[in-house]
């Protein structure tokens, strides 16, 4: 195993060892556990996802093969309203047998007794090829409630004819990328050097994250909750004056408004994660061999990350064809095909958690979006800075609405990111007592 996958894999263990006290309230399901095609016709389940190639793999694995068929229907991303949707549909009892659950909100649906234990169906053979944390993250309380995909490091997408054109250095400070953001504006008083995205609060929790700081630790059976520590309060400032200052856009995030400032220059970087490389790619293929990736600026100069997103499969409770569902979930993680189909595409960069597939997305992605610069190295890179110190959360999506909501009312004047992330701090703490959690914070 790679370095840069034991630091990420020390990351995404601290995470689990802190939500395993959640599995209390998480419940299983009747799946039922035959072999998928034993009565000699295809099993047909559905799929709900909102991945850039999912379509693609879909596609590729029904052809593959005979014995299982899957139904997809694309929904929107999880904080843009998938998660709601799955949730709704999880209480209607007609949700679909598979769904794309990205570590953060996994816990959630555990702790709602919305997803069912597949222990039985990812045995230790399968477990084995994934980043041995990635799997303990998805496996709460002793008991297997996913299969995960991939690991989202932090990265820095920029256009390299822009910055050269103003003269700008790529910046691997936060300073220098507020100087950066100045150079910008003064060369070209239409241009941004990137976008805050006041409807993505995982975007900041990143950077928080990579700041070094830690909203959830659990201790004993005791939930201790701070999004206004010291770390955090850093980049609410930062983040702050730069919005005040007019250096940064204030756009949703992949909204037409930013999509479209994005192909007229008017915004020349992206802070995002690994996935992000197939989104531009696939979002702006007018600007082939114009763009770079860098690692994440960081407070001191020295390699850090935050995680943004990584995702996994998850069975729905009331699904009663569980064995299928997770066949379709080991293929599209854990084979060449699978790996293969998505990031083929074009519009996909997924940095898989199976180690061993890691070479088979690098071949397989077409980086001469990027000048045919080895982004994957960059995330190799990225992925042994990743703070081993952030745990998330039990009740994610409702400290998630709460900081989003309020992250809605900052460019009115409304509200400031400082008190956004406090609102989050106090709704997460009422939530949690409200579910009869032991509380400090």
């Amino acid at each position: 195993m790679s370095r840069s996958w034991n630091r990420t894999t020390h990351a995404i263990a601290g995470a689990a060892t802190a939500l395993a006290v959640l599995t209390a309230c998480g419940g299983g399901g009747d799946g039922d556990t035959a072999a998928p095609g034993a009565d000699g016709k295809p099993v047909e389940i559905t799929f709900w996802g909102w991945a850039k190639g999912t379509k693609d793999v879909v596609d590729a694995f029904n052809s593959s093969q005979k014995n299982v068929k899957v139904k997809f229907e694309e929904i929107p991303s999880g904080n843009a309203g998938g998660y709601a949707k799955i949730s709704n549909a999880v209480k209607a009892d007609n949700a679909p047998d598979l769904v794309s659950i990205e570590y953060p909100m996994l816990p959630e649906f555990v702790s709602q007794g919305s997803v069912q234990d597949i222990g039985a169906l990812f045995g230790d053979d399968v477990k084995k090829k994934f980043l041995p944390q990635a799997v303990e993250l998805t496996s709460l309380g002793g008991k297997s409630w996913a299969v995960p995909f991939d690991a989202a490091p932090q990265a820095f997408f920029y256009r390299k004819d822009l910055f050269t054109k103003y003269g700008v250095e790529v910046p691997k400070t936060w300073d220098e990328f507020r100087a950066a953001a100045e150079k910008v504006k003064k060369a070209d008083a239409k241009a941004r050097i990137g976008t805050f995205f006041p409807d993505d609060p995982t975007t900041f929790q990143a950077m928080a994250w990579q700041a070094g700081a830690q909203w959830f630790k659990a201790e004993g059976d005791t939930w201790k909750v701070n999004t206004t520590d010291a770390s955090t309060s850093k980049v609410s400032a930062y983040w702050q004056k730069l919005l005040d200052d007019d250096l940064i856009r204030n756009n949703a995030s992949f909204s037409p408004e930013w999509t479209n400032s994005l192909k007229s220059g008017g915004t020349i970087g992206y802070l995002g994660a690994a996935w992000g490389a197939g989104v531009l790619k696939g979002t702006l293929p007018e600007q082939d061999g114009k763009w770079a990736v860098a690692p994440i600026p960081s407070w001191d100069g020295k390699a850090a990350s935050g995680m943004l997103g990584g995702s996994t499969f998850a069975v729905t409770k009331g699904s009663k064809k569980a064995a299928a569902a997770v066949e379709f979930a080991k293929w599209m993680t854990t084979t060449e095909a699978g790996v293969k189909a998505r990031i083929a595409s074009g519009t996909s960069s997924a940095f898989p958690a199976a180690t061993e597939l890691r070479p088979v997305a690098k071949k397989a992605f077409d980086a001469k979006f990027y000048g045919g610069q080895d982004i994957y190295q960059v995330f190799e890179n990225a992925g042994t800075s990743i703070n081993p110190n952030w745990s998330w959360g039990p009740s994610t999506g409702t400290t998630n609405s709460i900081i989003k909501d309020q992250f809605g009312k900052v460019s009115g004047g409304g509200a400031t990111l400082a008190d956004a992330v406090k609102a989050g701090h106090d709704a997460t703490v009422a939530e949690l007592k409200k579910r009869g959690l032991k509380v400090e914070g």
